[in-house]
């Protein structure tokens, strides 16, 4: 594989792979050159007349060089590995934390259900973990794992103390090069296996932590996680939730479709996930009843008890208490009595206590899905007399009330938010985000020291953003010269390979072009602060390495799933607008098409389509797309020739994987034309201006039909600088002069 298969063996090209592949190759031809002296009494090549001592010396020498090249090469994938499995365990530990609310005095003694279940089940992933560190690293990596979350713990119980937020679970964990050079091979075929080459979105672009030499482009693929989860996933304070609500309001969403920007089948992985969590302990409540254990029901019972009196008003309170007396219910259970009916009389009145505290539009629902679970509580009972019976209809009783006292507050949660969106939509949505942002960092006048990120963030465009700025009022400036009526002409959109096809006007969209009073945010009129947050969103969109929470500027920290999803979209922009450069090139070539409206009439169709299958099929790489791109000319082939068709196939799957290659001349035109795309709309917004520079950069490699996509990603990163420039405006102000 590594002589006959490089490509698809090496990500790069570096001094470890170049090291292994002579390596291989002096292998082999020894290994050949022993097998003609075992077969034939001698070798190959009749000058060296080696004898099979001296042949088999020169192989094991062969074979040591080889197997030290792959170690050395093969080591960098086991450290990251263990690097990996170390933070997940540490993310894991944090997020635990957080939700069972543990101190270091010891865990929460009052705890619930879900947060016994959440701790049973990060107590099993952890242990899985663990394996898999003893088999990669063996006791050295437990030992760097343990010291992890050790580490984990105490920096998470000093900020809670402290009341300052928590950074990343777990920092870079440098594991000892000597306890992974002899465990490689019993990880190489799962590593291989978890880094498919093929998937073109989501491999082609990398989404790692560290950023590899690797020169292959690679996808940041939007997590549908919502903003919570993300924030858990970082090890963000369990405060920030509210100020992510608050965040999305002021960027114009609403919060419940934030939760969700693409549903995906991560997402149905977690319903599962927490469905089998949830089976197996109302399966353990039932066992401890069937052994006349009742000290789950009870503290079940004090649970519902608790969060009635919690949701209903205070002049409630007494009679709940009293209904729902955990004392007497105890003592009732103990006894050894199950009495039915008696625990029928609490699952009632907390049934009708949910009825009155839910929205009078719910209560007859509510009350007929009652009404049905009473019934079939009671059918059971009738049916078998007996404690198994019983013990089934006690567990589903707490099951359904607990169920629906989520659900109401749930209700209750959003009811309370919709009421203060119009407020804090406005200008008190920003200054309360103003104010968190200072408890949490400090004033304006300790940026320099508190926001080292974001310092460093607006630094690394010192050199560029005049030029930037530069270019993009030269461009504008020509853009309004220009005569309205004159209607721009397609340049030539030619491959290296040759050809070139020039069309006529285009009309790009049919969405009709807003005025600049219809930008949600104004145009950048050249103030530094406000230039280099634009830019700034710009580069990292633009990264080829995903969005991490760990790099991201500390302003930016609530808008970090937003800027993946912007990424995401940039990226998908840069393989349709690649790809269909390929499909004009093989219909040029091919004269299969000599009309430009019909030109562009394909090409329309094949980004639709392109687009819809980037979007919706997780797994969709080079193969799906050329697939497509096939499909599209076969249409225009009156031949009918499967040989000429195969070809036409390879050749398009060749320049496709060549052309989506970072160092390669096409990917490079293609971003930077995606970028001055983008870079049109973020800095003279989304009306007419904004467009019409977007529109001139797509069209220089014949993209013009993405112009909407752009326009729909430069939009939100606007948005987002203008509302950071809003919140984090003093901030940013003491950083560029300090700059």
């Amino acid at each position: 594989m590594i002589l006959g298969h490089p490509d698809a063996v090496f990500s790069g090209q570096g001094e470890r792979e170049n090291s292994l592949a002579e390596s291989a190759k002096k292998f082999v031809q020894e290994f050949e050159l022993l097998l003609s002296i075992i077969l034939n009494g001698h070798g190959a090549d009749s000058n060296r007349r080696r004898t099979f001592r001296s042949q088999l010396a020169a192989f094991d020498s062969a074979w040591c060089a080889y197997l030290n090249s792959f170690v050395v090469w093969k080591v960098k994938d086991a450290e990251s590995l263990e690097e990996d499995l170390v933070r997940a365990a540490c993310q894991m530990e944090i997020s635990m934390m957080q939700k069972c609310k543990m101190t270091h005095e010891g865990d929460n003694t009052d705890k619930t259900h879900d947060m016994r279940a959440i701790q049973i089940q990060v107590t099993e992933d952890q242990k899985l973990l663990r394996e898999k560190v003893m088999h990669l690293s063996g006791d050295a990596g437990i030992e760097r794992m343990q010291n992890a979350l050790s580490d984990t713990r105490t920096n998470y119980y000093q900020a809670v103390e402290n009341g300052s937020p928590i950074g990343s679970p777990v920092a870079h964990i440098p594991p000892s090069p000597s306890s992974l050079t002899t465990l490689y091979a019993a990880d190489s075929d799962k590593r291989n296996k978890s880094e498919e080459p093929s998937r073109v979105v989501r491999a082609l672009f990398k989404d790692n932590d560290s950023k590899p030499t690797q020169k292959v482009v690679g996808f940041s693929a939007a997590s549908s996680k919502s903003p919570e989860s993300r924030l858990n996933h970082s090890g963000e304070m369990l405060s920030m939730e509210n100020e992510l609500i608050v965040n999305e309001f002021v960027h114009g969403q609403h919060y419940t479709s934030a939760n969700s920007l693409n549903a995906t089948d991560e997402d149905q992985t977690l319903v599962k996930v927490r469905e089998t969590m949830e089976k197996a302990f109302w399966d353990g409540v039932t066992a401890s009843i069937q052994e006349d254990n009742y000290d789950r029901v009870v503290e079940l019972m004090k649970e519902v008890r608790d969060e009635l009196c919690e949701m209903a008003p205070q002049s409630w309170r007494q009679d709940i208490i009293e209904a729902i007396d955990v004392v007497i219910l105890s003592q009732l259970l103990n006894s050894g009595s199950l009495d039915m009916e008696y625990l029928g009389k609490i699952m009632e009145f907390a049934l009708v206590s949910l009825q009155k505290l839910s929205a009078p539009a719910n209560e007859n629902n509510l009350k007929e899905a009652h009404q049905k679970v009473l019934r079939e509580l009671a059918d059971i009972c009738r049916t078998d007399n007996s404690n198994h019976s019983h013990a089934i209809a006690l567990v589903k009783g707490l099951r359904f009330v607990l169920k629906q006292i989520q659900v109401l507050k749930q209700e209750i949660s959003s009811a309370r938010i919709k009421i203060m969106e119009p407020l804090l939509k406005g200008p008190a949505g920003l200054e309360y985000l103003g104010k968190a942002f200072s408890k949490h960092f400090g004033p304006p006048s300790d940026a320099s020291t508190r926001l080292p990120l974001t310092l460093r963030w607006l630094s690394s465009l010192r050199s560029t953003y005049d030029q930037d700025w530069s270019d993009h009022k030269r461009i504008l400036s020509g853009l309004q010269d220009a005569s309205t009526s004159e209607k721009r002409i397609l340049p030539s959109t030619a491959l290296r390979t040759g050809g070139s096809f020039s069309s006529g006007p285009q009309t790009s969209s049919a969405v009709p072009v807003a005025d600049a009073a219809d930008n949600q945010y104004p145009e950048c009129k050249g103030e530094k602060a406000d230039l280099l947050v634009r830019l700034g969103l710009l580069k990292l969109v633009n990264d080829v390495y995903g969005v991490t929470q760990e790099e991201l500027p500390e302003t930016m920290k609530l808008n970090f799933l937003r800027l993946r999803e912007v990424q995401s979209q940039l990226q998908k922009i840069i393989v349709t607008a690649t790809s269909i450069l390929v499909l004009r090139q093989t219909l040029v070539m091919e004269q299969m098409i000599s009309s430009p409206e019909d030109m562009e009439t394909t090409i329309q169709k094949c980004s639709t389509e392109l687009l819809h299958t980037l979007d919706t099929v997780e797994s969709a790489g080079l193969e799906e797309i050329v697939d497509i791109l096939n499909k599209t000319a076969e249409g225009f082939d009156k031949t009918n020739d499967q040989t000429k068709t195969e070809s036409r196939r390879l050749v398009m799957a060749r320049m496709l994987r060549k052309s989506v290659q970072a160092e390669d001349s096409i990917f490079i035109k293609v971003s930077r034309a995606v970028y001055l795309a983008t870079r049109g709309v973020v800095l003279s917004g989304s009306g007419t201006h904004g467009r019409q520079l977007a529109e001139m950069a797509l069209r220089q490699v014949g993209a013009a039909v993405l112009i909407d996509r752009v326009v729909e990603a430069g939009k939100v990163l606007g948005v987002m600088a203008s509302v950071s420039e809003s919140v984090h405006g003093p901030w940013y102000k003491q950083l560029v002069e300090n700059m």
